[in-house]
């Protein structure tokens, strides 16, 4: 069957993808050609320093670069530029100057090194799911952890060990085969690195917190190209930041995760509803979530199909006793009258890929989310009259709670505990030419949402502004000293950027 037909086929028979926007389907994720040898400067190279001044860099020193690395230099022209340099959102089309391709922490080490005495712009990629493309950028250099895949699972100790290039389907795949899991988002493709520094909500946080909140450990290259391991005893400042902070503070290539027991066979799937049904359905939640169990996790979502059909839906996993589950799903299974109920023991891998194809590498995507401290009936309301029937965009929702909000406030960095949910408010689409309209209905909608919101979750927003900081909240002064001492000339600045306190 082809791959259109495919697609097609399983939201006509199963809403197989929670938004089904109509780009998401048609568009590959690539695969990588074999390696072509590294290339070498015949001339000095134009870049971008961190302040924007256009420099050169010297020919004789690029190539010392390359010939540091045990992985590869590529420059324009090289047969893997145009391929390396592309990040998962369609809508960045930006030309490093070099991209160092690293193999090991050295790599890292010797860019970093690099990037600081040339003050050089930098960006960092791991999975490439910056959605402001943040992990790539014109002129500087990206450092490139693609090939730094490695999951490695302890099931004794009930650990696993990620490297920073790691994607959440290596950590999931790697886990499970030991009947063990950890918190991981919901698109499978996604880089373990930027996610985790970001906070890291999944399908699982109700149960067992944020990702961040089973970070163990971490490897961490610092400005100064210095290789340090952080943990609650070695450098616990840095550690402290590094859950919640972003990339601010250096090069992630390794994160080791505490894993919990658990059974892959999960009751999970969709309920349906048709669009008429939405505010039975909303007010319902509004009131039963807040009795909800840890094991459950689920949310609303309100889209449209390809075909023009809204729904809004409930996406459903259930982490734990499967009769428990039931018992707990039956009021929400008994309301109005679903197009669909899908909710069925199955792997739990089939929720965590499910939406790979929707957000598919090269998609043109666009995000605004805001952290909802109370749903409201007035939330509900606006849900219901902000909503823009266009397969392009859709409204939805990812449940904390639960272990999350068990964390004390300042206890990491991720500032955003004390919230029920979030809200967001994205979607996707390839023609270019609907960029600017996709995005202004998409702020449009939002904005109808935004009040009733407190703060956003930075992984997931294309172009919220916060100069000062405020989003971290309490723990903005506390991040701003640590970055001071760890990154003082703000080499890392290509992220929700924290300003180093002199």
């Amino acid at each position: 069957m082809k791959r259109r037909d495919f697609c097609r086929a399983g939201l006509a028979a199963g809403f197989t993808a929670t938004y089904p926007f109509l780009a998401g389907c048609g568009k590959e994720t690539p695969v990588s050609a074999p390696p072509a040898a590294a290339a070498k400067a015949e001339t000095g190279i134009a870049a971008v320093s961190l302040d924007g001044a256009s420099i050169e860099l010297e020919r004789a020193a690029v190539n010392e670069l390359g010939e540091s690395l045990s992985g590869r230099l590529i420059l324009s022209g090289h047969p893997e530029y145009d391929t390396v340099r592309k990040v998962w959102n369609g809508m960045h089309d930006k030309r490093p100057a070099l991209i160092a391709r690293c193999a090991n922490d050295s790599d890292v080490q010797n860019a970093v090194t690099f990037a600081r005495e040339r003050d050089l712009l930098v960006a960092v990629r791991g999975g490439g799911h910056s959605w402001p493309g943040k992990s790539v950028c014109d002129g500087g250099i990206m450092i490139d952890l693609a090939e730094m895949t490695d999951v490695m699972v302890d099931p004794a100790t009930q650990r696993a060990s990620a490297r920073g290039g790691a994607l959440l389907g290596h950590l999931d795949t790697a886990s499970l085969k030991h009947g063990l899991v950890t918190t991981a988002g919901v698109v499978s493709h996604t880089g373990v690195g930027g996610y985790t520094l970001g906070g890291g909500f999944g399908r699982l946080n109700r149960k067992y917190g944020l990702t961040i909140d089973n970070l163990l450990a971490a490897d961490i290259v610092t400005a100064d190209g210095q290789f340090r391991t952080v943990n609650a005893e070695n450098d616990p400042d840095l550690f402290w930041a590094i859950r919640g902070g972003g990339g601010n503070f250096g090069v992630a290539t390794r994160f080791e995760f505490q894993l919990h027991p658990f059974n892959r066979n999960v009751l999970s799937g969709m309920i349906v509803w048709p669009i008429e049904q939405a505010r039975d359905v909303l007010e319902f939640y509004g009131e039963w979530y807040q009795g909800l169990s840890d094991d459950l996790y689920i949310g609303p979502a309100m889209l449209t199909m390809p075909d023009g059909t809204s729904v809004i839906a409930m996406e459903v996993v259930y982490a734990g006793d499967p009769v428990q589950g039931e018992k707990e799903l039956e009021p929400l299974r008994r309301l109005g009258k679903p197009a669909q109920d899908a909710i069925v023991m199955q792997d739990y891998t089939v929720m965590q890929t499910q939406e790979d194809g929707t957000f598919a590498h090269g998609i043109r995507s666009y995000a605004k989310n805001g952290m909802v401290p109370e749903l409201t009936q007035g939330l509900v309301d606006a849900m219901l009259e902000a909503f823009v029937p266009d397969p392009r965009l859709a409204m939805f929702t990812h449940t904390a709670g639960g272990a999350v909000k068990r964390v004390g406030e300042l206890d990491t960095a991720f500032p955003h505990r004390n919230a029920e949910t979030m809200v967001l408010v994205g979607g996707g689409w390839m023609d270019p030419a609907q960029d600017q309209e996709a995005m202004a209905i998409g702020r449009n909608w939002f904005k109808q949402l935004e009040p009733f919101t407190g703060g956003y979750y930075d992984n997931i927003d294309f172009d919220r502004a916060d100069s000062k900081g405020g989003n971290f909240g309490p723990a903005y002064e506390r991040l701003a000293r640590i970055k001071g001492r760890y990154d003082p000339g703000n080499l890392f600045r290509l992220n929700r950027n924290i300003e180093p306190a002199v």
